[in-house]
């Protein structure tokens, strides 16, 4: 299932996509996309429900974040070998991990927005996978069981509050839209092999970014089962799981956003993102 939020910012409802590009309301069924609304139980009602009779939304409307604004959203750094590699950074031994601000989640098409005194807006398309089912010390083998789905997220980055001064991920993550989630939260069932998508980004229709998940160190089970020994993982959480090559920090001289430009994202099978930077 393809599962989305639609209407304004703040308002969003639930909804799907049918097999015919049209979206449908699921406010019947679910009153949202997120937490304790996308465990196994309640995604068999969803799947469950005859879709033809479900009431059709309208064209036009904004499509919001796929998910919620969850509990933790939290991203692995430097997990692409071909990014690591751009970045003159070893392979990591374990998973580097830090957070960004829940808020800073958008729509997959709302605008990014140059936060005062930022010189160094950067882009990162990643694949994003949401927690379905409560997961603590989650052995590996299980891990795909506590997942509800999947998603790309821009990992909109200011590079220049991540690395320079006294540095801190955290600081250059989280300002408001820097979280572009969605269009979809692709549910686990129709991918079947998350290790193997084609991803791509541009920026004014220049292609930046062109990789795989294939070249991704920590696969999406390790993941899971690695960050859940140190933190509990609630349904609707979002974990972001890093980068191929082709950000604008790796490129000599580095290149980065200003007002106007435009990116497109697309991971195969999830959809695609526009956002325009003001």
């Amino acid at each position: 299932m393809k599962l989305l939020r639609y209407g304004a910012s703040g308002s969003e409802k639930p909804g799907l996509l049918d097999s015919e590009g049209n979206i449908r309301d699921l406010s019947g069924i679910v009153p949202d996309i997120g937490g304790e609304w996308l465990d196994d139980d309640n995604l068999h009602r969803i799947r469950s429900a005859d879709i033809a009779k479900l009431p059709l939304v309208g064209q036009g409307q904004r499509i919001g974040a796929c998910v919620a604004i969850p509990v933790n959203f939290i991203a692995v750094g430097l997990n692409y070998a071909d990014h690591a590699a751009e970045s003159g950074m070893p392979l990591p031994s374990e998973p580097i991990l830090f957070s960004k601000a829940p808020n800073c989640i958008v729509g997959p098409c709302d605008d990014v927005i140059i936060p005062p005194a930022s010189s160094g807006l950067d882009w990162e398309i990643e694949l994003a996978f949401v927690i379905g089912k409560r997961a603590w010390n989650v052995e590996e083998s299980d891990a795909m069981q506590h997942i509800a789905g999947f998603c790309i997220c821009n990992d909109i980055s200011e590079r220049t509050w991540q690395l320079e001064g006294t540095g801190q991920w955290l600081k250059g993550k989280s300002a408001p839209t820097f979280g572009p989630l969605g269009p979809w939260l692709v549910t686990r069932d129709e991918l079947d092999d998350i290790g193997n998508l084609a991803m791509e980004l541009k920026v004014d229709g220049r292609t930046m970014q062109s990789g795989s998940t294939k070249t991704m160190i920590f696969g999406v089970s390790f993941l899971v089962s690695y960050i859940s020994r140190f933190i509990e993982l609630q349904p609707g959480d979002v974990i972001t799981t890093g980068t191929p090559p082709g950000v604008g920090m790796g490129m000599k001289p580095p290149v980065f956003l200003k007002a106007g430009n435009v990116m497109e994202l697309s991971i195969w099978g999830l959809g695609e993102q526009r956002q325009m930077v003001r």
